[in-house]
């Protein structure tokens, strides 16, 4: 963790105690808090780095139809030290005794130097079900893309609302050590001129200490999630505006929030591809019971390298092949292959429904919530507005006598919590919201802050399929490697995504006046 963003938690920290402190001219909004974790999040960034990384895989799939080129260097140099007994022998059997230099000493030398070219011309399917493999990947990579961007989005909105409601939490607080404070006072006055009792003082002082000691919980929590709200945008919360709605987003009902998370949501789609994946090897294992064929061509130059002379003492070898190799006997290890990837295929498939279910599971949970924290918000609403009558009238019933200190107290409290529990439900109403598009699949930034620059995952992808590497007669080549293969591997189909719902966030209602 650099010094910087520790001095930026700290600032969390400390800031929380200050919050009546000067705060800036215009309060910071949902979208410019969801616009700085899109661009700039470590996790999402991070995740935007590994897809670029899957995106190699296709390319290197590729390679399979690809040629390949290499160069040989290698240069010899020998001595022959012959003892005085072999020398004059005909150790070559041409009936010429060999002769040796002084001392029975000959030395030689030789160098080659060669190019290898060889061209795949039909792999038996092996790199056809190898590029779709890879295809189906990267396309689930992109989901998984998708589930972290959303991840990231839900967890800001998380943050923004735990913030918003800790300061107001903490509003509440301030306002209740003020008003016993004032009832303490009040009661100490009527104890001088014998109104009541020491005991009226006490349950007072006690109250206080108690709203107090709720107050410093309160400001430790308002700093953990201002901690938090920095962790994930990547500055500390100023004065937060009021949430904006939602509702553009939200279905009408929940049928169609599981209509659209059956098409939309990213971590079925993920599954979907993986088994388009899983599929797509069971192809390329079949394929390794086929024959393979390739063309080689090699140039070769040898001869001595000293003396050196091109013309007479190097020879040239020129020489073009084409290779086929058929696989007869592997001590069953293609079948092994086969039965493995089938069974890995029925997993992935099985998986899918697994995964369908999860997400059909929690459209029903975060919808449940959210129609229950709708009910809470009227319910909340409206013990506020009794609490405050109660309030009220305790206080001038108390003023003729008909109403004890304690009565006070305890319509004071229960007003507290009345306005804590309005505040609470609010802020699970609008997760629970949140929560409910992250599982369809529509809480991303192109929904969310459509006007900050949107990241595109296929970018990367659509500039390496022609880059370093790329031949002319690649396409012909992979065309028939996919149609004279007897299994061939079906392309992965890609999924419409949702097109872009409009307008995005727009500010929320005006918070409104502390009482």
């Amino acid at each position: 963790m650099s010094m910087n963003f520790r001095g930026r938690l700290l600032a969390a920290t400390v800031c929380a105690g200050a919050l009546g402190a000067a705060v800036p001219a215009s309060a910071e909004t949902l979208a410019d808090a969801l616009a700085l974790a899109y661009q700039n999040n470590p996790t999402l960034q991070a995740q935007r780095a590994t897809q670029r990384a899957l995106d190699e895989s296709y390319v290197q799939a590729r390679t399979g139809w690809r040629p390949t080129l290499g160069a040989q260097f290698t240069a010899q140099w020998a001595e022959t030290q012959t003892p005085i007994a072999g020398r004059g022998v005909d150790l070559t059997g041409d009936g010429v005794p060999d002769s040796f230099g002084a001392g029975g000493i000959r030395r030689s030398n030789r160098g080659t130097a060669g190019l290898s070219f060889t061209q795949p011309l039909w792999t038996g399917g092996r790199t056809a079900a190898a590029v779709n493999a890879a295809n189906a990947d990267v396309l689930a990579g992109r989901e998984n893309l998708r589930r972290i961007e959303a991840q990231v989005m839900a967890s800001v909105i998380t943050a923004y609302s735990d913030t918003r409601r800790d300061q107001e939490a903490l509003r509440i607080r301030q306002e209740n050590v003020n008003v016993l404070t004032r009832q303490l006072q009040e009661s100490q006055a009527r104890f001088d001129v014998g109104e009541v009792t020491r005991t009226d003082v006490a349950q007072s002082q006690a109250r206080l200490s108690q709203a107090q000691a709720l107050y410093q919980q309160a400001v430790a929590a308002l700093a953990i999630t201002r901690a938090n709200y920095a962790t994930l945008v990547g500055q500390n919360p100023g004065e937060l505006a009021p949430e904006p709605s939602l509702a553009y987003l939200l279905p009408t009902d929940p049928d169609e929030a599981y209509k659209v998370a059956e098409a939309q949501n990213p971590q079925l789609r993920a599954q979907q591809f993986l088994e388009q994946a899983s599929r797509a090897r069971v192809a390329g294992a079949r394929a390794e019971r086929m024959p393979t064929v390739s063309a080689n061509l090699a140039v070769q130059h040898n001869g001595l390298i000293d003396p050196y002379d091109p013309r007479d003492n190097f020879g040239r070898t020129v020489s073009a092949q084409i290779t086929a190799t058929v696989p007869l006997f592997t001590g069953g290890l293609a079948s092994s292959r086969i039965r493995q990837a089938v069974e890995r295929n029925n997993a992935d498939r099985i998986t899918v429904e697994g995964v369908r279910r999860s997400v059909m599971q929690g459209v029903t949970q975060f919808w449940s919530q959210l129609i229950a924290s709708r009910a809470n918000i009227a319910s909340a609403e409206e013990q506020v507005r009794a609490a405050r009558i109660a309030a009220e009238g305790t206080r001038q019933e108390q003023q003729v006598g008909l109403r004890t200190t304690i009565d006070v107290l305890n319509a004071e409290q229960e007003l507290r919590q009345a306005e804590l529990n309005q505040v609470t439900s609010r802020r699970d109403e609008y997760v629970a919201a949140a929560n409910v598009l992250a599982t369809m699949g529509r809480l991303e930034g192109r929904n969310l802050v459509p006007s900050s620059p949107q990241y595109d995952a296929g970018k990367n992808f659509r500039k390496l399929r022609l880059t370093w590497g790329w031949v002319p007669w690649e396409e012909p080549v992979s065309i028939v490697d996919g149609l004279a293969t007897p299994w061939p591997s079906a392309k992965p189909s890609e999924k419409p995504l949702e097109t872009t719902i409009a307008p995005g966030l727009q500010p929320g209602p005006a918070a409104p006046a502390p009482r």
